[in-house]
């Protein structure tokens, strides 16, 4: 949806010469609206945009997605994430008290790596699904600290069908999360739920998928 102001126009604007209008003028707006808007993922993933996580039927068990891009960490959004969390630790956000502990300087709190790995994990991992059931095993096994850029890989260990829906089932992924050294800082298994690709889509048509990759597999060739 699109408002313009009545009798503003963006050359006006732009030239510097906008017509003074009294208050009342700037109150009336014209409406300008698309016919039509596609609001749905599917629709909108068929124009070419890129693809929002996998149906079941895309995760195979033993796949290890590099997801990407890596992120670096910054004091400003560590100390943001802290605030809002209400956590108050001076390990994460007092510079005096941290360089006189053994680690001489802040440490980022754990919740935000989880928070960070989960985010990045979600185009490859979780963009379609359904919920996301639970996380295990959590850890942290070194720290990471302001400047740090991570990258995360997540591993397929298992995916089984719903018992009860025949229209989705359940993945299970290890997320990792190394340094920019190659060190592993964190690490967790999460399940999720995920929905089978609808019965009106096949994986040549796969939205996003480019043309060339569905052109040979019509042709019975193999795209890989």
């Amino acid at each position: 949806m699109l408002c313009v102001l009545a009798g503003f126009t963006p050359t006006a604007a732009i030239s510097g010469r906008a017509p003074l209008r009294s208050a009342s003028a700037f109150l009336r707006l014209k409406i300008v609206m698309t016919a039509s808007l596609d609001t749905d993922q599917a629709t909108r993933e068929a124009s070419g945009a890129r693809p929002l996580g996998r149906y079941f039927e895309e995760f195979t068990v033993g796949d290890v997605y590099k997801h990407w891009p890596g992120k670096t960490v910054t004091e400003g959004e560590h100390h943001l994430f802290c605030m809002l969390t209400m956590n108050h630790h001076p390990l994460h956000t007092n510079d005096v008290f941290a360089a006189a502990t053994q680690q001489g300087r802040n440490v980022v709190a754990g919740p935000y790596i989880y928070s960070l790995a989960l985010g990045i994990s979600v185009p490859d991992i979780s963009g379609k699904s359904i919920a996301n059931l639970a996380t295990e095993e959590l850890s942290h096994p070194a720290p990471v600290f302001h400047g740090d850029t991570l990258y995360v890989e997540s591993e397929v260990l298992e995916k089984r069908e719903s018992s009860s829906k025949p229209d989705r089932g359940l993945v299970r992924v290890h997320t990792r999360v190394f340094n920019q050294d190659g060190v592993l800082v964190t690490e967790f298994k999460r399940l999720s739920l995920i929905p089978r690709r609808p019965a009106k889509e096949s994986a040549a048509d796969q939205p996003g998928a480019p043309a060339a990759r569905r052109q040979h597999e019509k042709e019975g060739v193999s795209a890989t």
